[in-house]
């Protein structure tokens, strides 16, 4: 089985990627760690357990920082919902988080297996920068980081510039992008155009008749009512989905390269863009690799393997 640690501030696409990961055949989940993002952390943490709940998985859930490093919280109910999922008002979850900071869960599961984990991160990048900070040493023991942020030289969705996990903590990111660790980029644009959902496709997957599936639908519509009005987009953009496919098939990948990718903090304007040399023109070693493009096809597949 492989080992997955999931980093993530769970909102509506979130549930998704949570559902497909306790989905998998040859995976175990051993944490969720929930940061501020989408939702406030209090929020994220009721989020995930609920979803937990509707997958029948008792995976420790961890509360993780409730703000950015350095900046204001800035949340995606614009997006997503006033809870987060689409403003279903799902009721209460059955279980508690731990009483661990995540920081310190992050740390101590990674050390336990060194080389071992797939790290998986869906939100804002504040948790895993402080994990970084206090014990930096844990970059060398990721086997993989799977980082659901980012625009590889392409349009942003909170911005003209930039994806809005990284401009929500662009500190953060940064720490992260510098930090050694072997990571790949899954920018949001993976989800847009022929991966969306259609709204037949939609269908299909609530006629599965499984409560995940419904949840995974249900959960979303607020975002894919914004995501068709505000961004011109074909259907229902599932950008911490495809992540997670990414992490759990990385045959779906079927162009990526290793680039040198930095991090915009300083101007307001370009705050959070991911700025990937694609030519090489700085000349400066390689940190990151950024997948450009999937397998539009197959990562439906997978999608509908775990929602069946």
């Amino acid at each position: 089985m492989r080992k997955f640690l999931i980093d993530t501030d769970t909102a509506s696409d979130d549930a998704v990627a949570l559902i497909m990961a306790h989905h998998w055949p040859d995976v175990e989940v051993l944490a969720l760690t929930i940061v501020n993002g989408n939702v406030p952390v209090g929020q994220g943490v009721k989020n995930a357990l609920y979803t937990l709940d509707v997958c029948n998985a008792s995976t420790p859930v961890y509360v993780g920082c409730n703000k950015p490093m350095l900046r204001e919280a800035s949340y995606a109910d614009w997006f997503h919902g006033k809870d987060g999922m689409g403003n279903m008002l799902y009721p209460e979850p059955k279980s508690e988080p731990h009483s661990a900071h995540a920081i310190d869960a992050i740390i101590e599961t990674i050390k336990k297996y060194p080389g071992e984990i797939t790290l998986v991160t869906l939100g804002p990048l504040t948790n895993i920068a402080a994990v970084l900070l206090k014990a930096p040493e844990i970059a060398t023991l990721v086997q993989r980081c799977v980082i659901m942020g980012g625009a590889a030289n392409t349009v942003g969705n909170v911005t003209p510039a930039a994806e809005y996990n990284i401009w929500v903590d662009p500190e953060a990111a940064k720490i992260v992008f510098d930090s050694g660790m072997t990571m790949e980029m899954v920018g949001w644009e993976l989800s847009r155009h022929d991966a969306a959902l259609t709204a037949a496709e939609v269908e299909t997957v609530r006629n599965f008749g499984t409560q995940r599936a419904r949840l995974a639908m249900d959960c979303n519509k607020t975002a894919l009512e914004v995501s068709m009005k505000m961004q011109g987009a074909a259907g229902l953009t599932l950008a911490d989905p495809v992540a997670i496919a990414v992490a759990l098939d990385p045959t779906i990948v079927t162009r990526q390269g290793k680039y040198f990718v930095d991090v915009e903090i300083n101007s307001e304007l370009t705050r959070g863009a991911t700025v990937v040399d694609e030519l090489g023109v700085l000349q400066k070693q390689p940190n990151i690799n950024v997948v450009w493009e999937i397998n539009v096809p197959k990562w439906k597949e997978i999608l509908y393997r775990c929602l069946r």
